[in-house]
């Protein structure tokens, strides 16, 4: 016969919602789980620094002997370097959707939805530990500046100011890639998509060019272009004598609002990979 233990008080497991220290807590167990999947792959490091070095290399070489890139006070490759940085932290994190797929095909994302981490601490865990990859390419970026003599500064506050716009950038185009992962579902289709994504966006930036040499119809796109407002942040911080044209606090508050609004769309939505 079976038998029944008798009735004590009910279990009252811990509210991991209530409380920012909880939500900070879930936040940076995604991120560190993210992170050490880093640590396992160092070759992933050295691949990294491959297609920025080719850029400063050769394509910085050979257009900083070309004179008609109006540039202002800066060299041509001090005015590229901040360009080239946002987009190899682009290039990798426009891809991160497909981390996310291949989680749910090896049953990761089942264990995480059914755990008491809230989805939005899920999401900026996710967002967190895309900008922690990142802060490598920043690494490898100034490596190549000091070797290639590009006037980059290293004053704390500056550095410290480059290194959170790589971080917000990152977590703009992670969590724009995981939204397009929640909607296709493939690895071939983000794969895609990211593919399709990664060279408008760069292109209709000022990574590479000012935006004064835009016509009228690529200006409006690249106002709206996350990316432009990153690179805008890392020449003013980055380089000795570089500049904002629309404005420090402007660039942090816009990179911020993608943050937030790819967040909360990417909660919502994050439930249909696993469907």
């Amino acid at each position: 016969m079976r038998s029944f233990a008798p009735a004590g008080p009910p279990v009252v497991y811990p509210d991991r919602s209530g409380g920012p220290f909880a939500f900070a807590g879930d936040i940076f167990a995604v991120a560190d789980a993210e992170i050490r999947k880093l640590r396992h792959d160092p070759l992933e490091l050295i691949m990294r620094a491959v297609q920025p070095t080719l850029w400063l290399v050769v394509f910085g070489q050979v257009m900083s002997r070309i004179r008609g890139v109006p540039t202002g006070r800066l060299s041509y490759l001090d005015f590229m370097a901040p360009g080239i940085l946002a987009q190899s932290v682009l290039f990798i994190a426009i891809f991160y959707g497909v981390a996310a797929i291949r989680e749910r095909d090896l049953g990761v994302l089942n264990k995480y939805m059914v755990s008491p981490i809230s989805r939005t601490a899920l999401v900026l865990g996710k967002a967190v530990s895309a900008g922690a990859r990142a802060l490598s390419q920043a690494a490898i970026v100034y490596v190549l500046a000091l070797l290639m003599h590009i006037h980059a500064t290293l004053e704390p506050l500056n550095v410290a100011g480059v290194l959170a716009l790589v971080v917000l950038g990152s977590a703009v185009f992670s969590t724009l890639s995981l939204m397009i992962a929640c909607m296709v579902k493939s690895h071939e289709r983000i794969m895609g998509m990211g593919q399709v994504m990664t060279m408008p966006l760069f292109f209709a930036s000022n990574a590479i060019y000012p935006i004064a040499l835009m016509p009228a119809w690529l200006r409006s796109i690249a106002s709206v272009n996350p990316l432009t407002y990153e690179v805008d942040g890392l020449r003013a911080l980055m380089v000795r004598g570089g500049a904002s044209t629309l404005g420090l606090g402007v660039d942090f508050a816009v990179l911020i609002a993608f943050v937030a609004l790819l967040v909360a769309i990417v909660t919502r939505l994050y439930p249909r990979l696993v469907e």
